[in-house]
């Protein structure tokens, strides 16, 4: 495989041919040579003696990787590398000690063998998973649904320990019939554009048909403000989605309705990274007192991660990739 010529290199192939000539052929003095093509004399010499040795096949860049290695990790070190990242998913630093290595080689091993990070392979498969991203705001939309508990009065065991998160707990829950106390769950409906990464959320009572539905129509409308025009919306296989109710209120706005492959939630990845990084960065990101002002701080956080927060796959916030949203600089 040829070489490509080093960026700071002065002469290409042919302009070394060309050195080299006046040298070998025309008996230039090799000074002489050197302030002709602006290079040192060293530098004309060795293209003088690879020219005489080689010919013009000798002008073309050299492989500079060294004949041999003595202290590169043994072969069936790296096959045993490959096979724990194959067969158990394992990073770099776990690796490295179970085999008695160090990370760094590890990592340029695997990166030698070409094998995709752990965050962009499968879980089930250990295959890459493959990535994608349309072209223009509302080509594809992702939703979905995360269940997440509500905070008790007083706060919860993340901030408050264990022992008095529990009795907040009992004071803020309700009691269903068998006794047993029931704090309950607020769900997260999420929508979120493939290509800018827009995201309209709202915490809602459950998961029902109606209520999917109802969001949806919030939803499209925040989006339509914006100025995308939704064509396809892709959601998992929950009853929720697979509803005549949630299929009319697409086919209604002539928008296409595309599904998962069960077992595959990965598919709609986009959102369920959303949804982690809501998590992170806003549901237990605070020592919230109180499950109403956890939603009060939802608006402020959201219009951050669309206007401010820079996204390391779009190089920037949401909102760069949406002409008309409003709002940006607020």
């Amino acid at each position: 495989m040829p070489h490509a010529t080093h960026t700071n290199a002065k002469l290409a192939p042919a302009g070394r041919l060309a050195l080299a000539r006046c040298i070998v052929d025309a008996h230039w003095p090799l000074r002489r040579a050197a302030e002709r093509f602006q290079v040192s004399p060293t530098t004309a010499q060795r293209w003088a003696a690879r020219y005489r040795q080689h010919g013009p096949a000798g002008m073309a860049d050299a492989s500079s990787r060294p004949h041999h290695s003595p202290r590169r990790t043994p072969t069936r070190r790296e096959r045993r590398v490959i096979k724990l990242r194959a067969t158990r998913r394992w990073g770099p630093a776990r690796i490295a000690g179970h085999l008695g290595m160090h990370a760094s080689t590890v990592h340029r091993i695997l990166t030698r063998y070409r094998m995709p990070r752990l965050a962009h392979t499968d879980r089930a498969t250990g295959r890459a998973v493959r990535r994608y991203e349309r072209d223009r705001p509302g080509e594809l939309l992702h939703v979905d649904v995360k269940k997440l508990g509500r905070v008790p009065d007083g706060g919860g065991h993340r901030t408050t320990g264990r022992a008095q998160g529990k009795r907040n707990a009992r004071a803020t829950t309700t009691t269903r019939r068998n006794s047993h106390p029931v704090l309950g769950y607020g769900y997260l409906h999420t929508a979120i554009d493939d290509h800018s990464r827009l995201a309209y959320t709202e915490i809602l009572a459950d998961e029902k048909k109606e209520t999917a539905a109802g969001f949806w129509q919030r939803a499209h409308a925040y989006f339509a403000s914006a100025g995308i025009t939704v064509q396809r919306v892709l959601t998992d296989n929950g009853s929720c989605y697979t509803s005549r109710l949630w299929r009319d209120a697409l086919a209604g706005a002539g928008i296409t309705h595309k599904r998962t492959r069960p077992y595959r939630p990965q598919t709609n990845g986009k959102v369920e990274r959303f949804h982690r990084t809501l998590a992170d960065e806003w549901a237990y990101a605070r020592a919230y007192t109180s499950e109403a002002q956890r939603r009060a701080a939802l608006p402020a956080w959201l219009h951050h991660y669309n206007h401010h927060r820079f996204h390391t796959a779009i190089d920037g916030p949401p909102a760069s990739r949406v002409t008309n949203l409003s709002g940006r600089n607020n």
